[in-house]
């Protein structure tokens, strides 16, 4: 009874500090395995000696294989098919040619600087040829890159695990068995990537096959059949072949998520949770059962191994890897510093050390402590500067340019026409022929087909920019397309017009364009007629309410509409959610009937005119110069009463309070 609760104890101390870890890590914004390393290493031996893995004996074995079999599932449902074809190429180099460059520069490495025999030497650059989700797809999440570099990472960190994996044990069993031919050596490896791709490629398909047409069970029932049959498929082809698990984890994951079942947001929300448990749990084991004093007895040389794996094998991979793709050099820069390595590496280190010493090998431990120091400068290094590096190559999302436009009505041309006056990329598509023939005569990059069309999409860079925005004049349909092209390329910012009613539909990631109950009709008719002017004007610094207030009051009066916002030298579209701040620069419309004798004058025929001015109606707040003084008055008042709302909910002063009631009372004179 002791020893159970013995171990019992230490399982809940592991949970517990694993998701305290993660809890830190997300407050903090930093890579959550530094958090895992850190309480693990402080919970073990060479710690405070709370925790004792060693206690679990062969168990510890089977957590480390039923989790990693979990994670590489996840990950593998995290892949898209699409994603994976757009960067098939480098991702195909990344796996084959990137895992021999690494291996055997790793192995050089290791043997000339860190001293250690071939084999042994080998053996440690087949374990850290991987990357690893564990660590890649949390900081993507932190860090945010462009969605071409994103998927490249996210790729290589899942397909290269099991290959990665399947390398490292043909290595040791290579080393184990020196007479084995290189025949042979190559066989066990096709051997394991063949089996376990068919295994889980198989049992995938069918996995999807059976939960399509289970209608009788329920959305949780349906998680639990996937997590029995990932661990099922695993065991199959464990036991068909050693060591080709995982590879059959990975692939029923791609095939999983290929069957587009109607239960799959549930599922990958189950298994990313499982997920965290998992690394958490894993982590702080491994962590914990780690001697701090075999990494220190590595010598300077271990730690020169490890920064020539990161500052020249690493960047030699990608460059190889990587020519004649579309990637710039910004991005490519960007991928060679982001090689951290994670659970696989050290799970598979912790489990050969202990192989090595039953075996009578010396260097088991010597390899796990090197597997370990490579995690932990990787990951401090790598993860916790990955996002200054981003910003200092402009390779954020948020930093993405340009737009991509559905719909060539007036509005949609004129605002793609002031984007591209601000230097950016702009391309519009619709199907109404009319409508595209004057956007190409008025030199407006065009696309004549339905914004659900993918291919038409990535040709008009949907990738590579910053903003899509559907300005159809169906506000439904606006809807659809946004939530479509977030599912398909999850571009940095969504846009779409649609009426409030229709809020309820849209998911957190759709931004409501421009401004509540757009009348598109009205605007674009307004822009036909001429009768419109184009202005730009600035938020004081002081009067910052009254001019936010003035500026809402003919929004609300439907004689304003806000388009472009600037702010330390980015440009975006306007949204309802957009807090005006001081010194930020918008760029508007404002109705204007007088300008409709322009186009009398000049005989009926009008252009989009672009040129932008700072307006007296706009700039001057006064209320007296108003032509329409009831509506206005009204909506002006109702805009300063709800800016002195939310300023005096701050406040308790009686004397205040009264005030403002006052106001209120002279209001309804």
């Amino acid at each position: 009874m002791e020893g159970s609760f013995d171990l019992t104890l230490q399982i809940v101390i592991t949970v517990l500090a694993g998701i305290s870890a993660q809890v830190v890590a997300a407050y903090l914004k930093v890579p959550s395995i530094v958090f895992l390393l850190l309480f693990g290493m402080i919970l073990g031996k060479d710690g405070l000696g709370i925790l004792h893995p060693h206690r679990l004996g062969v168990g510890l074995e089977v957590i480390v294989a039923l989790s990693v079999a979990v994670i590489l599932f996840e990950g593998g449902l995290n892949l898209s098919l699409r994603e994976l074809g757009r960067v098939s190429g480098s991702l195909r180099n990344l796996v084959t040619l990137g895992v021999l460059i690494t291996f055997i520069g790793g192995g050089m490495t290791a043997h000339w600087l860190a001293e250690f025999p071939w084999a042994i030497a080998f053996l440690y650059a087949s374990l850290v040829v991987v990357t690893g989700p564990t660590v890649i797809s949390p900081l993507l999440k932190q860090v945010a890159v462009e969605r071409r570099v994103a998927t490249i990472l996210e790729g290589e960190g899942v397909l290269i695990d099991p290959v990665g994996a399947i390398l490292a044990v043909v290595v040791l069993d290579t080393l184990l068995d020196s007479n084995a031919t290189p025949i042979e050596i190559l066989n066990g490896l096709i051997l394991r990537l063949g089996i376990g791709a068919f295994i889980g490629g198989s049992l995938g398909w069918l996995l999807g096959f059976f939960l399509k047409r289970a209608n009788v069970l329920s959305e949780e029932l349906k998680s639990l059949v996937v997590l029995a049959g990932v661990w099922g498929l695993f065991g199959l082809s464990q036991y068909s072949r050693s060591e080709s698990g995982l590879m059959a984890t990975v692939v029923a994951g791609i095939v999983l998520r290929a069957s587009a079942l109607p239960e799959e947001r549930l599922i990958r929300r189950f298994k990313g949770q499982l997920t965290v448990l998992c690394v958490s749990v894993l982590f702080i084991l491994l962590a914990a059962d780690l001697s701090i004093a075999s990494i220190f007895a590595l010598g300077r040389g271990s730690v020169l191994t490890v920064l020539v794996l990161m500052l020249v094998v690493r960047p030699l991979s990608i460059t190889l890897c990587t020519i004649g793709s579309q990637l710039n050099w910004r991005q490519k820069l960007f991928i060679a510093w982001i090689g951290p390595r994670g659970i696989v590496s050290a799970s598979i280190a912790s489990l050969f050390a202990i192989i090595l010493t039953r075996q009578g090998i010396n260097g088991g431990d010597s390899i796990k402590a090197l597997v370990f120091l490579t995690i932990i400068m990787t990951v401090f290094i790598q993860g916790l500067t990955a996002r200054w590096v981003a910003r200092w190559l402009k390779i954020t999302s948020s930093e993405a340019t340009g737009a991509v436009i559905i719909g060539c009505n007036p509005l949609g041309r004129l605002l793609g026409h002031l984007i591209q006056e601000e230097g950016e990329s702009v391309v519009l598509i619709d199907t109404d022929a009319e409508a595209c023939q004057k956007a190409e005569d008025e030199n407006l990059p065009v696309f004549q087909s339905s914004g659900l069309n993918p291919t038409v999409l990535e040709e008009a860079g949907i990738e590579s920019i910053g903003t899509f925005i559907a300005l159809t004049n169906n506000g439904e349909v606006n809807l659809v397309l946004a939530q479509r092209v977030i599912e398909e390329f999850e571009p940095p910012r969504v846009l779409a017009a649609f009426p409030r009613q229709a809020l309820y539909k849209a998911t957190s990631k759709v931004n409501q364009a421009l401004v509540e109950n757009l009348s598109l009709k009205t605007w674009n008719q307004y822009i036909n007629e001429g009768q419109y002017k184009l202005g730009r004007t600035t938020i004081p610094d002081e009067e910052l309410l009254l001019k936010q207030a003035h500026l809402q009051a003919l929004i609300r009066s439907g004689e304003l509409l806000p388009l472009l916002l600037k702010r330390d030298n980015s440009l975006h579209v306007v949204t309802t959610n957009d807090q005006w701040q001081p010194r930020d620069e918008l760029i508007y419309l404002l109705y204007d009937p007088r300008s409709q004798l322009l186009k009398r004058l000049s005989g009926g025929v009008s252009s989009l005119r672009t040129a932008l001015e700072k307006l007296p109606e706009i700039e001057n707040i006064p209320i007296a110069s108003v032509t329409k003084p009831d509506a206005r008055i009204n909506s002006l008042l109702e805009s300063i009463k709800f800016f002195l709302g939310s300023w005096l909910s701050a406040f308790s002063n009686s004397t205040i309070k009264l005030r403002y009631l006052t106001f209120l009372q002279l209001r309804s004179i």
